[in-house]
């Protein structure tokens, strides 16, 4: 590893977990937050607009700023550092939020006027998200606990956050109405940014050190930085083949989630409450999946796990909600979706760590994420015109089979054995033995494998 923490010694010799402690609980108050909006907002354009299609369109207008915004400030990321980023974008988010019950209960907001604060939350969440992911290497690194097992963790808080943040949003969404859960996420965005600002380490989420430059050049610009991310992930075949099967299954879970369960709870007459309870069950499960990766993840087989995890965590559910089941049913399906889901996200995310030189792992993981969940803000607005025009048993008919297809023809491919190479000493930034300085790890990279 060559970044200036550990030439300096800012790395504590005593091990502590307060690093990577407080990179989990900034992430699991601000996933919490979200969590509840993804049952409180599309109850809420429901409720005030009836209109499947209207409530597509506005998880579209979240997702596609989200998309778009956290792709282009990878550089940034890298270049300001993860911590300021974390806190400033989180506090955006939170005045974004709170500003959409302020304004319905002033009777000034009109649905454009939703749509665009919808976009400036989407916005601000994505390089909020990606600076936290950012920081959990180091955190792992200064809490001295292996990568695939910090990866777990954050599996684990980001299941726990769906668990609770579900269960959380559909109480509230049935007892007090849907504006309340949005003004409880705005809420838990200022948490999260108070904890990044003031309750890590002194010296921790600052930007990595560039690779050492030539003689007389200046340190890289933001479209140089841009560029060296595009390279290093079109230059990696596993990579790709991740990254368009997760874009697709991410389009489809955006359509189960942001459309298909409202409107299913609305026909059925189970109500926000069954939506909050599905996925409470589904995020506490997945937590399990989560936190059995982080113990025994290293001793597996990644792409077994992988595409294991795929199978259980999408067709069930589709079909599930397709056969008309008790709810009972619902939830039990549900359950074993989620903790199959729990494996999927450890395990990409240390083969991610494990391949991408720190210096560059804002660029290269924000234009990951970004061209993975390119298809999430698709996802709500065709399923919303797919219901209007056909019905949702078909639309959930499709949506199995579509899952189903997409994981087990990407598991075909040759380059997904790679996935099981990945292991080795760069989990940690630790030098390559096959490598030279941290400046010249790209080329040798590719062909080979990561991903978030």
């Amino acid at each position: 590893m060559t970044d200036d923490a550990s030439k300096t010694g800012d790395i504590p010799g005593k091990r502590s977990l307060r690093p990577l402690g407080g990179v989990l609980a900034a992430m699991a108050v601000s996933l919490t937050g979200t969590r509840i909006s993804v049952v409180a907002l599309p109850w809420f354009v429901l409720a005030t607009t009836g209109s499947a299609t209207r409530t597509g369109l506005v998880a579209f207008c979240e997702m596609a700023p989200y998309v778009v915004v956290k792709a282009f400030t990878g550089p940034l990321v890298d270049r300001i550092g993860p911590r300021a980023v974390s806190w400033t974008t989180d506090l955006a988010s939170a005045t974004a939020a709170a500003a959409v019950p302020l304004l319905h209960a002033l009777d000034l907001l009109s649905f454009p006027l939703l749509l665009v604060l919808v976009a400036l939350i989407g916005a601000a969440r994505g390089p909020g998200d990606l600076a936290k992911e950012v920081m959990v290497p180091e955190a792992a690194e200064r809490s001295r606990v292996p990568l695939e097992r910090a990866t777990g963790l954050s599996g684990v808080i980001e299941r726990l956050a769906s668990t609770v943040g579900m269960a959380l949003g559909g109480t509230l969404v049935a007892l007090l109405g849907p504006l309340t859960g949005l003004a409880l996420n705005a809420g838990c965005f200022v948490l999260g940014s108070v904890i990044i600002g003031l309750a890590l380490p002194h010296g921790m989420g600052h930007a990595a050190a560039e690779a050492p430059s030539r003689s007389g050049e200046s340190e890289p610009g933001y479209w140089r930085r841009f560029g060296e991310g595009f390279t290093f992930l079109r230059g990696d075949p596993l990579l790709l083949t991740v990254i368009v099967m997760v874009g697709i299954t991410n389009l489809l879970d955006a359509a189960f989630t942001s459309v298909l369960v409202p409107v299913w709870a609305d026909e059925s007459g189970n109500g926000p409450a069954a939506i909050g309870l599905m996925g409470s069950v589904m995020g506490a499960a997945a937590a399990g999946g989560s936190l059995i990766a982080a113990m025994v993840a290293h001793r597996l087989r990644r792409r077994v796990m992988v595409l294991g995890g795929f199978l259980l965590a999408g067709t069930p559910r589709f079909l599930v909600l397709a056969s008309d089941a008790p709810l009972g049913a619902v939830l039990a399906v549900f359950a074993v979706s989620g903790f199959g889901s729990g494996f999927v996200n450890p395990v990409l995310g240390a083969v991610l760590v494990e391949r991408v030189p720190r210096r560059m792992l804002g660029r290269v993981n924000a234009l990951g994420d970004s061209l993975a969940w390119a298809g999430i803000p698709l996802g709500g607005l065709f399923a919303g015109a797919a219901v209007t025009a056909v019905g949702l048993m078909p639309v959930l008919l499709a949506g199995a089979a579509a899952y189903f297809l997409t994981t087990n023809l990407a598991a075909l491919r040759p380059e997904w054995r790679e996935m099981d190479r990945t292991r080795g000493r760069r989990g940690l930034g630790l030098p390559n033995p096959s490598s030279k300085e941290e400046g010249e790890r790209v080329p040798d990279l590719r062909g080979e494998a990561r991903h978030h």
